[in-house]
């Protein structure tokens, strides 16, 4: 078996390539960049594929044959998305097209299983006074980045009801792990806590607000379940929409006493006024009986371990 992961060198794209390779399939990557990508995951044959060319699209669909595509490609950050709305519409939307396109005119159409990657961004600033949000609930994204996500989920069911292509889409809450770029709260605050470790930095961590709870999933159990999605029987996922998270909401003060508790420096805790969002929405979890029930999947990673492997990962690239 064959599988195609699109933004295969990204944060996500590894992680999945690297369970994909263990599973003993065999991987292949796209690229938009010549060179220069760090690729941990020696099995897998990156190659450059420029996805504002159709064509090229479905020469590589033709040549490689994957049984399974998975498109993380596309611009990732919400902060981004506000200074580069044509951008974030471009790379999320067109070329997620660009990517369907492609397979209806490829020798694969009829067999190849895809899975489109949106995010928790696509509900919005839902308040669900701590109840789990459900796939059924009304989007309301309210950054650009949610709104293009949410688009994809929308191409995701046209592409299956109108063409018959097997695609399901993800909607994946917050997801943390080693290899975590930072400007997300578990490495950014495990990076400072490495920083104090090696006396780069004062004993003193810089926070926003912890009182805030959200939904937490080591990106090790996202791909895991991303691969039983598209392995699953009864074809009930294609054309749907499907949270992947662990379905607890988990406050950030847990995330960072946790984190304290793996250190032996000793760290002050100061709270930056820049860092306090002023609509922080108190808890924001996902509802994940819809993936349980499809695929039986269940979260294997415990939060202490996943806190515990994003220190030693940056502890040892530092």
């Amino acid at each position: 078996m064959k599988a195609l992961i699109t933004g295969a060198t990204g944060f996500v794209g590894q992680h999945l390539a690297s369970y994909l390779v263990d599973e003993g399939l065999q991987v292949y990557g796209t690229s938009r960049n010549n060179a220069g990508e760090i690729n941990n995951v020696p099995e897998m044959k990156v190659m450059f594929l420029d996805f504002n060319d159709v064509t090229a699209i479905v020469d590589l669909l033709n040549k490689v044959r994957p049984d399974f595509v998975y498109h993380l490609a596309g611009q990732s950050s919400v902060k981004d998305s506000w200074t580069d709305k044509v951008g974030t519409f471009h790379g999320n939307i067109r070329l997620t097209m660009n990517l369907m396109e492609a397979i209806l005119q490829s020798e694969i159409r009829d067999s190849v299983r895809v899975l489109t990657v949106g995010s928790s961004e696509e509900y919005g600033g839902f308040d669900s006074k701590g109840v789990p949000i459900a796939e059924e609930t009304i989007l309301k994204p309210t950054s650009p980045y949610g709104i293009s996500k949410a688009t994809v989920s929308m191409l995701a069911r046209h592409y299956y009801s109108a063409y018959q292509i097997k695609v399901t889409h993800t909607r994946p809450f917050n997801h943390i792990g080693p290899g975590q770029r930072l400007g997300f709260v578990v490495s950014d605050f495990s990076n400072q806590i490495v920083q104090i470790e090696k006396g780069n930095q004062n004993g003193v961590i810089s926070v926003g607000n912890l009182s805030a709870k959200r939904d937490f999933t080591d990106v090790r159990d996202i791909v895991r379940a991303y691969s039983l999605l598209l392995n699953q029987q009864n074809d009930l996922a294609w054309g749907e929409s499907i949270n992947v998270c662990s379905g607890k909401a988990i406050s950030i003060q847990c995330i960072l006493d946790t984190l304290l508790s793996l250190t032996e420096a000793s760290i002050e805790v100061v709270v930056d006024q820049n860092k306090l969002r002023p609509l922080d929405i108190p808890v924001f979890t996902g509802d994940n009986t819809k993936l349980k029930s499809l695929t039986g999947w269940t979260q294997t990673i415990k939060l202490n371990e996943t806190l515990r492997d994003v220190l030693i990962s940056i502890r040892n690239e530092t």
